[in-house]
């Protein structure tokens, strides 16, 4: 099989860029001879934003890049990832024209919210929902926090659903869990196209011990990852717990302010993967706080395949990953006074934390590891691949 793998990498490294990454190793693995095509935000300068702005509902030369691609590699499949803003909905409609089935991974919730993430000032928004045009990201500069760039990707969204392009131009969607599947048909897009299949780890770090007696929150550090609710926990704890946290982002400095002011929180700065490895695996416990939506965070599923056990929000899809008493423990969204009682809870009873870490750990190897992965992959790109000779044969 021949496959062309498309991504716009964001500015700063997330989870998405991670997933594609992921992905094109796991197809070349299983002999998929694969192509990329990428974009990158970071090499975005204030010059070149006007041509991007213009280029946000239709790229021309995104379009005539992917058509040639298709034409030279004889491309079956062409798998896209993030499209926003440099690929953009033409690189859908250049796959079709040239002869590809296309699968869209959903990420994310942008054909429903411009910024992505259903996220506004501090909590869950679903205002652009059902909306022709999805004016409220624009009264709000949800998208980068301008008007301006909210407005061109508002308008693009907004053509894009009136020209029908999430039914017409794309043929398969994989959805990691079944609230972004749920979230999206609301949104408008075809159920019966949208194919859950989990994120993975393409290497199996093996458990560890979990004897570090700390807790560990490990992500960006930003405002929808629930960092101020993190650390107004950690300030409600009746009795000290350790923290340690790990990431970089715009809320590095409260992070560093709490750790200068709360002795049991350590700030560890960015960690690479190898030394990540051992600091999840020595965790009691991870604690998740997200206060939006997330779609399926490879960072709980890095947590399970250590065998720690995780603390995270009842809402979304984390409600799909963290189950009471079997793989960690849910409080309530945005919440600091019930997370707090969750964390004291489960470090009160050492035992039960260590009891839980096998069935943690088989939970990650029933779910996340590469080879039945690659299997529902695969068995994704043929239901694409039907639906497009059928749309021929029409």
């Amino acid at each position: 099989m021949n496959v062309i793998v498309c991504h716009n990498y964001y500015r700063e490294r997330g989870g998405e860029d991670q997933v594609f990454e992921n992905e094109v190793e796991l197809l070349r693995s299983g002999g998929v001879q694969v192509t990329t095509m990428v974009r990158h935000n970071a090499d975005l300068t204030s010059g070149k934003l006007p041509g991007t702005a213009l280029g946000t509902p239709w790229n021309v030369a995104a379009y005539r890049e992917l058509r040639r691609l298709v034409a030279e590699t004889g491309a079956e499949i062409v798998h896209v990832h993030n499209w926003v803003p440099q690929l953009s909905p033409a690189v859908f409609y250049a796959a079709r024209r040239a002869g590809a089935a296309v699968v869209h991974t959903l990420h994310n919730y942008r054909w429903a919210c411009p910024k992505g993430t259903l996220f506004r000032d501090g909590a869950v928004c679903e205002d652009c929902f059902g909306r022709r045009l999805p004016w409220p990201a624009v009264r709000h500069a949800c998208y980068r926090d301008r008007r301006s760039a909210s407005g061109v990707l508002a308008g693009s969204l907004a053509l894009h659903h009136a020209l029908g392009t999430p039914v017409r131009a794309i043929d398969a969607y994989v959805a990691a869990g079944s609230f972004v599947k749920e979230k999206m048909v609301a949104a408008g897009l075809p159920a019966d196209r949208i194919h859950l299949r989990p994120n993975f780890v393409t290497r199996d770090p093996g458990a560890g011990p979990g004897r570090g007696g700390y807790a560990m929150f490990l992500g960006r550090l930003s405002p929808e990852k629930g960092l101020d609710v993190l650390l107004e926990a950690w300030r409600r704890l009746p009795e000290p717990i350790p923290l340690k946290i790990s990431g970089k982002g715009p809320l590095r400095p409260l992070v560093e302010a709490a750790a200068a002011e709360l002795p049991a929180v350590e700030y560890l700065g960015f960690v690479p993967d190898d030394e990540l490895d051992d600091l999840l695996g020595d965790a009691a416990l991870l604690v998740f706080t997200s206060v939006t939506y997330e779609v399926q965070p490879i960072t709980i599923i890095e947590a399970f395949a250590k065998g720690t056990p995780v603390v995270g929000p009842d809402h979304g899809a984390t409600t799909e990953l963290v189950v009471d008493g079997v793989t960690g423990w849910r409080f309530r969204p945005g919440d600091p006074e019930a997370l707090a009682r969750r964390v004291a809870d489960a470090f009160a009873d050492p035992a039960r934390l260590a009891d839980l870490r096998p069935k943690v750990r088989a939970y990650f190897e029933d779910r996340f590891l590469p080879v039945g992965s690659l299997e529902q992959l695969l068995r994704i790109y043929a239901a694409a691949k039907e639906r497009r000779r059928e749309g021929v044969r029409r």
